[in-house]
């Protein structure tokens, strides 16, 4: 057997940015990229960033990615609010190599790739969550109101 074709290794990446730092989506778990629209805030819905609030521009998108939960199913989806969402990469996975960074409060950064513009950071959408937020934010009476509330 021959050696893989390159395109069948490479993987595509939505690429934005949150602040300065530069991060990297696998297009696998995106759902949806839509424009920034006014959200509704979620009762009792815990505080997710890095600190900082999205600066509102042409490339300030919500993307919807898909979440893996058994509590809420297959078809889960969890909105990240990010800026300069204007870009993908097509690249080998192995580009991205381990930061050598271990820090429990950020499962969710994974390995980093370098190029002219810096590091790229590959954003791990399962670890995003910490395992209370992820019962609070897709708990079976919280996902019940929000849809009865969309249908009035």
């Amino acid at each position: 057997m021959g050696a893989m074709p390159i395109a069948a290794r490479n993987k595509l990446f939505l690429l934005f940015r949150i602040a300065q730092e530069r991060f990297a989506l696998d297009a696998l778990e995106v759902a949806e990229v839509l424009p920034l629209l006014p959200l509704k805030p979620v009762p009792q819905a815990p505080a997710l960033s890095f600190g900082v609030a999205a600066v509102r521009r042409t490339s300030t998108r919500l993307v919807l990615v898909h979440y893996p939960n058994d509590q809420a199913g297959p078809q889960a989806r969890l909105g990240l609010i990010v800026e300069f969402a204007s870009e993908t990469l097509r690249c080998d996975p192995h580009d991205f190599k381990p930061n050598g960074v271990h820090n429990r409060a950020t499962p969710y950064l994974g390995p980093v790739r370098e190029d002219s513009q810096g590091l790229l950071q590959w954003l791990r959408v399962q670890d995003l969550l910490e395992p209370a937020v992820r019962e609070l934010l897709f708990a079976p009476q919280l996902a019940a109101s929000v849809v009865e509330e969309g249908a009035r």
